[in-house]
């Protein structure tokens, strides 16, 4: 369990500093809450990015026998439709179990049924799978529960996944095709210089033909796959290993983070894709009826760049202050667009900040819609190009030694 440092507020308007064990922020939240005091700002001493081994310690539920995406999507969007026809809780978990075909789903459910058969709540069955459902999903459910409106509250669930899930898949989709022709670039550039160089290199040898220096580079890497294969195989394992393992420490994601946030065109991506997640998860938190500071920490744990965790932190102390929250946004537009911190203003200032955060994610999850169709448009030129240099790369380099031989002839 990590131990949160957190600063807090007493009635008397004293503030102090503390450390508290807890399972996540809204549980620190709710537990500072209880003594009367408010809680200004929190820092957790659980790192956020763990190695290799941590991740796969910790999350062995997601990789072996995960609940996918959809199965959650559509375990909320059914339960809402079922419990707004009158079913209750138990049937509906009963209705469902029946239904799923993935163990871990069915295993997930006949849990929550025994949870809730006990005298529990969906929220707290839901809670004991913290690798299947979210702190997200879990707060929002709670958060239905105590509106006496949970029907509603899964239907918001449904509808944040639904649109994150789509902007995966967009981001995804528009890098999947450079990643495969990438990747079969390799391939037959491994198999060229396995099995043609060294055929053409025999014919170089036996003509005793002067090579220009870019030929000699090609016959190197002939030379050099061809005699050590087996040292250059686990060399490039060895790298992509220890690539993955440094990507998966804060360092290296942090890395990741501020190259994105650097490379031309990407960088207007990952910004518009931050904004629409940020003003998605906190609109659906806030209409499902989360207090604003634990739906902001929530929002901070949905948020993957760690770039933009201190913009979603600094807010919570604001808004703790008493003060706006859409200062911090508006004085980050290195980070937000414009628009989010404009638009979250004039929320404040109406008193719909949640209906104005959720055309904010509406825009700008259009744009990155459009952007990575821009992309798909855009980078088959490129790749094009990019193959066409390098095939006649290679070409000019075993075809000039030729040439010049026929010359001398």
């Amino acid at each position: 369990m990590p131990t949160y440092t957190f600063k807090a507020k007493k009635i008397s308007g004293e503030e102090y500093t503390d450390t508290l064990e807890a399972e996540d922020k809204l549980k620190l939240y709710k537990e500072i809450h209880k003594r009367g005091d408010s809680l200004i700002s929190v820092t957790g001493s659980k790192s956020k990015r763990k190695g290799l081994l941590g991740s796969l310690s910790s999350k062995k539920i997601t990789l072996f026998s995960s609940v996918k995406e959809i199965e959650k999507i559509n375990f909320a969007r059914h339960m809402s439709s079922m419990l707004s026809a009158g079913l209750p809780v138990s049937r509906a978990l009963s209705v469902l179990e029946r239904q799923a075909k993935n163990p871990e789903m069915k295993k997930v459910l006949v849990s929550v049924q025994d949870k809730i058969r006990e005298g529990g709540t969906l929220s707290g069955g839901l809670e004991q799978f913290p690798g299947s459902f979210s702190k997200m999903f879990v707060a929002m459910v709670r958060a239905g529960e105590e509106s006496g409106n949970l029907e509603e509250g899964l239907d918001t669930i449904a509808l944040q996944m639904e649109k994150n899930y789509e902007l995966k898949r967009r981001v995804r989709g528009a890098m999947m095709y450079p990643m495969v022709v990438l990747a079969i670039m390799i391939i037959i550039g491994a198999l060229m210089l396995t099995y043609i160089v060294p055929t053409l290199t025999d014919v170089f040898d036996d003509m005793g033909a002067e090579l220009p220096i870019q030929t000699k580079a090609v016959i190197w890497a002939s030379d050099t796959l061809v005699n050590n294969f087996l040292l250059v195989f686990l060399s490039f394992v060895a790298l992509l290993a220890s690539a993955v393992v440094f990507f998966r420490t804060d360092k290296g994601g942090r890395f990741i983070d501020f190259v994105l946030l650097r490379t031309p065109f990407i960088k207007t991506i990952v910004k518009e894709v931050n904004a629409a997640r940020t003003t998605r998860t906190f609109s659906s938190l806030l209409t499902a009826g989360v207090d604003v500071v634990p739906a902001l920490a929530i929002t901070e744990d949905v948020i993957q760049n760690s770039y933009y965790k201190p913009v979603i932190r600094l807010a919570q102390e604001r808004i703790q202050k008493g003060e706006q929250i859409s200062g911090v946004f508006i004085e980050n537009e290195h980070l937000f667009p414009v628009f989010v911190g404009e638009m979250m203003s004039v929320g404040e200032e109406t008193g719909k900040i949640s209906e104005m955060l959720k055309g904010v994610a509406v825009f700008f999850e259009g744009e990155v819609d459009q952007r990575t169709k821009d992309i798909s448009t855009i980078i088959e030129p490129v790749l094009m190009v990019f193959i066409g240099v390098a095939v006649g790369f290679f070409a000019i380099s075993m075809l000039m030694p030729m040439y010049s031989l026929l010359e001398q002839i």
